[in-house]
């Protein structure tokens, strides 16, 4: 279990320039996608732009935040998946350069240094929201932000440090269980979406979360979903963990219901 516990160790360490270029890298159906590049502090970020060109109008903007592998297609795909939901979706780049790494020892490396300085995590989350905010189909007044495993410790943290976000989706993500220094600054509401059976978030680390949102009187919706494990809505996840030995199962049935669950927490924050 050597990965599992670097991942929990990194996991639990709890603005940007505008755009200078943008590329067209797709057109399916309606639905554009553009691999884009914007930066912050002098560090150069790539994330990854989607939306329905046949929908009027703005639309509420979500940012993906990706797993502690990187902006790899996995986060790109549930961007387009939001797009065709109607949403202006950007995945965005926490590690600079678009990296996107395959082993566990390297994936650590990076997010430790992310997540060493929270000024750092805060100042690359906030020019990607700022990325998005700028673009034509978005409306301003209606962000959420969706994460994954390390993503979803960083939605989660960013949220609750006081960013300005409607709603903030944790799939799999590392919970914080410090309490909130100012519960009056924190704008978003939470969807927390987890693994019943994952053995990074133990049932003592949830009812501490829970602890925490509830002194802090915050609006918030966990959801355990029985049998799934870290990594439940990645499909392939149980080979890296057979390989790398880290506990990583992909579930099915709780994928599909977290992102359901998702779309309604959506269509209730944004009315």
């Amino acid at each position: 279990m050597k990965y599992a516990s670097i991942f929990l160790i990194i996991m639990f360490i709890a603005a940007g320039c505008m755009k200078s270029t943008e590329k067209v890298s797709s057109v399916t159906s309606s639905i554009v996608t553009k691999e884009v590049t914007y930066s912050s502090d002098g560090t150069t970020l790539k994330g990854y732009l989607a939306y329905d060109s046949s929908k009027a109008g703005r639309r509420p903007g979500i940012i993906i935040v990706h797993e502690w592998w990187g902006l790899n297609q996995y986060a790109k795909t549930r961007a387009e998946m939001l797009a065709k939901l109607g949403y202006t979706a950007l995945a965005i780049d926490m590690y600079g350069n678009g990296a996107m790494i395959t082993h566990p020892d390297d994936a650590g490396k990076f997010a430790s240094e992310v997540m060493s300085s929270m000024d750092t995590a805060s100042a690359r989350f906030n020019a990607g929201l700022k990325f998005l905010k700028s673009q034509p189909e978005t409306d301003t007044s209606k962000i959420a932000a969706i994460g994954y495993c390390f993503g979803g410790g960083v939605a989660l943290r960013m949220a609750l440090g006081g960013t300005n976000l409607t709603g903030v989706v944790s799939f799999h993500g590392d919970l914080p269980t410090a309490a909130v220094k100012d519960p009056q600054a924190v704008k978003a509401k939470f969807l927390v979406c987890n693994g019943a059976a994952d053995p990074l978030n133990p049932p003592e680390k949830v009812k501490a979360f829970e602890d925490a949102m509830k002194t802090a009187k915050l609006k918030y919706t966990l959801i355990n979903y029985p049998g799934a494990k870290h990594s439940f809505t990645v499909p392939g996840s149980d080979s890296l963990g057979q390989k790398y030995n880290m506990p990583l199962s992909y579930n099915k049935a709780a994928d599909e219901a977290s992102w359901q669950e998702m779309q309604d927490f959506f269509s209730g924050i944004f009315k």
